[in-house]
């Protein structure tokens, strides 16, 4: 398999997957925070106990259990060029803090990249199940499968009283992290989506851009998350999260069909522009294009556009990055890179038109 499979694939084989309400739900994913109960956190541990932590994971990896869920590699930070890494961190399989802060730092990688296993992060474990769409008790259910498997291999810091021990405390607990990425134009162009989000945060969740933490709401897209990790079982912060983002889509369904009753005018024209400007602009921004691509996708889901698949809002939303516009062109000016992109686009939107 190797690293050059995983950073010269664009579209990793769980994106193509057609997942229930795949309209508005991007992908589910539930990431577990373990740690090691004979080594220091990361952040403080030497460079021989950061390896011997990779050594353990690669042992636990052998295990039967394991090679039957899927084949796994095992690639060090180390044997990978700053842009491989960011061109992971694009396609949502690591995080920026490990690209950018990990000493020794690994990933495990499953056959299809809906598995990763982040070592040696702000944890030593970061256990990550992505699904496409409204999946999250499939995501949670593999994640736990690992973990499982993970414990009776490796020895947890675990506390009776206080659950699992986390670098951060805000993981302390059950140190599970579930998330949903949603893409919610109708609300935003309603003007209804900073009450939504208002809301979502006083039931415990919180609401993230694109690349978690920090990152802005590229496209309409948001990632709905728990906040809470301690006081709760994994089960009913699923079964929250489950519930609330069902809401969500409902709200989103509802605008979508008021903006159908209402604006179809406005709307046909604001798909129609957005579509014209992706086919034909020679430079584009990552911005802008997303903000289109947005467009076009809510076009595609309200039956005004039938010539292109949906998938390829997925593909394209990886693909513009600038890690992965350099991975494929070479180092650019950010100026090139929007000629690249505005490149990329129009090519991929002719290739998949009926």
């Amino acid at each position: 398999m190797g690293l050059d499979r995983f950073v010269n694939q664009a579209i990793s084989e769980w994106m193509k997957g057609n997942g229930p309400e795949s309209d508005i739900v991007i992908s589910s994913r539930v990431r577990l925070a373990r740690n090691l109960k004979n080594y220091p956190f990361p952040t403080l541990a030497t460079d021989s106990q950061a390896i011997s932590v990779v050594e353990e994971v690669r042992k636990a990896l052998d295990q039967r259990e394991m090679k039957n869920i899927s084949h796994f590699e095992l690639i060090q930070l180390e044997d990978m060029t700053e842009l491989q890494k960011r061109v992971l961190v694009e396609k949502h399989l690591i995080s920026p803090n490990l690209a950018q802060d990990s000493r020794k730092g690994a990933v495990v990688l499953s056959e299809n990249e809906s598995i990763s296993i982040m070592v040696n992060e702000e944890d030593h474990l970061r256990i990550q199940c992505l699904y496409p769409g409204l999946q999250i008790y499939d995501a949670w259910k593999m994640a736990s499968r690992i973990d499982d498997i993970f414990e009776a291999e490796l020895d947890y810091a675990f506390d009776e009283k206080r659950g699992y021990l986390t670098s951060c405390p805000t993981n302390v607990g059950t140190g599970i992290r579930a998330s949903v990425m949603v893409h919610l134009p109708a609300l935003v162009i309603s003007g209804q989506i900073n009450r939504i989000i208002s809301a979502i945060t006083q039931v415990g969740l919180t609401v993230r851009g694109i690349y978690g933490e920090g990152s802005e709401a590229l496209g309409n897209i948001f990632q709905i998350s728990n906040q809470i990790t301690l006081g709760q079982s994994e089960e009913d912060i699923i079964e929250n999260l489950y519930g609330v983002v069902k809401q969500i889509i409902d709200h989103e369904k509802q605008a979508r069909s008021l903006l159908l009753r209402d604006s179809r005018i406005q709307i046909e024209d604001r798909v129609g522009r957005a579509y014209g400007t992706l086919l034909h602009a020679k430079i584009i921004d990552s911005k802008e294009a997303m903000g289109r691509l947005s467009d076009v996708r809510l076009g595609i889901d309200l039956k005004m556009i039938d010539s292109i698949s949906p998938n390829i809002f997925n593909e394209l939303m990886v693909l513009i990055q600038p890690g992965f516009l350099q991975h494929y062109a070479g180092e650019m000016t950010p100026f090139e890179r929007d000629i690249k992109r505005a490149e990329i686009i129009r090519r991929k939107l002719t290739q998949h038109s009926n």
